[in-house]
C-alpha cells in the first residue's frame, strides 16, 4: 500500500478513536507530516465521502462527524437473518432495481460487522437467496431516494413517466409519501394545479427532478391509506369468491399478503369467504391447488373450469383417470 494512503487511513482511525476534536498540529505529530499534509489528508477523506469536519476557534481542529462510525452489530441469528434476506431478496423481488453489485457490497460490509458466529451462520443461505433472478419493473433505488428526500422535505417534483397505455407524460407533483404494497413501490402525491391526489407506480417513472418551493401535507393524512384505497378501487377484470376451511387467521396466512380479503361464509360454521379481484385468471387454480384445505369455487365460471382443467391434467399426469 502507498506510503500516503496507509497515512489516510491512519487518520481515520485517529480521528474514529476520539469522540473529541484532535488538532492539526496533534494530528501532524501523530502521523510525522507537517500540518499542511494533514490538511491535505483531511481533503482526501472528504472526497471519499467521509463526514469529516474542521472546528475553528482557539480549541478548533479535526473531528469526525456523525453517521461514519459502525459499531459491531449485536443481532440474534434470527434477527441478523431477516436483515440481511430482506436486503438480498429486495432486488430479485421486483421491489428495488439497485445497481449491479451494490447489493452484493452492502451484504458484505454488513457482514463484516455481525459477529463471526452468526456472521458464517446465514452467510451460505444468504449466497443461495442473492442468486434469484430479478423481476422485471421494478423502481430504480435513486428514484426512490430522490422522492424520499422530496417527501421529507415537503418539495415538489417534476416527474417524467411513461403510462400503462406506453405514453409518456411530465407533470409537476407535490409528493405525500412513498408506499411499498404487494411488491410494488407507490408514489402518493397532490396535483398543485387541482389539489387532486393520484398514486403512481414509481417503476413507470423514467425521470425526477427536486424542484424550488415547499407545500404542506394535510393534517391526519396517511399516504400509505390512501395508496391502499387506490389500489383496492381499481377495475379489475375477474372478481374471485371461494370459500375455505379454516378460521380467519388461518386462512388469510395462506393467501399472498395483500391479495385476499377474508369475511364470514355463513351459515357454514368453520369456512371463511375469501375475495379478490385479478386482471387474468391463469394463476388462480396454481394458488388454489397449493392450499392444504379445502375450498369450494363459488365463482366466477371461467375459474371453475380453469381448475377443473388442471385438476383433469395433474390426474393425468399421476396416471389415474380423470373425473367427468
Amino acid at each position: 500500500m502507498p506510503r500516503p494512503t496507509a497515512r489516510v487511513l491512519q487518520l481515520l482511525e485517529l480521528l474514529q478513536s476520539s469522540s473529541g476534536t484532535r488538532t492539526v498540529a496533534e494530528l501532524a505529530a501523530r502521523l510525522e507530516v507537517d500540518e499542511r499534509t494533514v490538511r491535505r489528508y483531511v481533503a482526501h477523506l472528504v472526497d471519499l465521502d467521509v463526514p469529516v469536519q474542521s472546528v475553528r476557534g482557539p480549541y478548533g481542529g479535526v473531528r469526525l462527524g456523525p453517521g461514519h462510525r459502525m459499531p459491531p452489530l449485536m443481532l440474534t441469528d434470527e434477527e441478523a437473518l431477516v436483515v440481511l434476506l430482506g436486503l438480498v431478496t429486495a432486488h430479485p423481488s421486483g421491489v428495488l432495481a439497485a445497481s449491479p453489485g451494490v447489493v452484493d457490497a452492502a451484504v458484505s460490509k454488513l457482514r463484516r460487522v455481525l459477529p463471526v458466529a452468526v456472521g458464517e451462520r446465514v452467510g451460505a443461505l444468504v449466497q443461495t437467496a442473492a442468486a434469484a433472478a430479478p423481476r422485471a419493473g421494478a423502481a430504480r433505488t435513486s428514484t426512490l431516494l430522490l422522492l424520499a428526500r422530496a417527501v421529507h422535505e415537503h418539495r415538489p417534483v417534476a416527474l417524467t413517466r411513461t403510462a400503462a397505455d406506453g405514453g409518456r407524460t411530465l407533470r409537476t407533483v407535490h409528493p405525500f409519501g412513498v408506499v411499498a404494497r404487494s411488491g410494488r413501490w407507490y408514489l402518493c402525491a397532490a396535483d398543485p394545479a387541482t389539489g387532486a391526489v393520484r398514486t403512481f407506480r414509481v417503476d413507470r417513472i423514467d425521470a425526477a427532478e427536486v424542484l424550488a418551493g415547499s407545500f404542506d401535507v394535510p393534517d391526519g393524512f396517511s399516504a400509505a391509506d390512501h395508496v391502499r384505497a387506490t389500489l383496492s378501487a381499481v377495475p379489475w377484470r375477474h372478481e374471485v369468491s371461494l370459500r375455505v376451511r379454516g378460521t380467519a387467521d388461518e386462512v388469510e396466512r395462506l393467501f399472498p399478503p395483500g391479495l385476499a380479503t377474508t369475511g364470514d361464509a355463513s351459515p357454514e360454521p368453520g369456512w371463511v369467504r375469501v375475495t379478490f379481484r385479478a386482471e387474468r385468471l391463469d394463476w388462480v387454480p396454481g394458488l388454489l391447488a397449493a392450499l392444504p384445505v379445502p375450498f369450494v369455487v363459488d365463482g366466477p365460471e371461467a375459474l371453475r373450469d380453469l381448475v377443473r382443467s388442471l385438476a383433469a391434467r395433474l390426474l393425468g399426469s399421476a396416471g389415474g383417470a380423470a373425473a367427468p
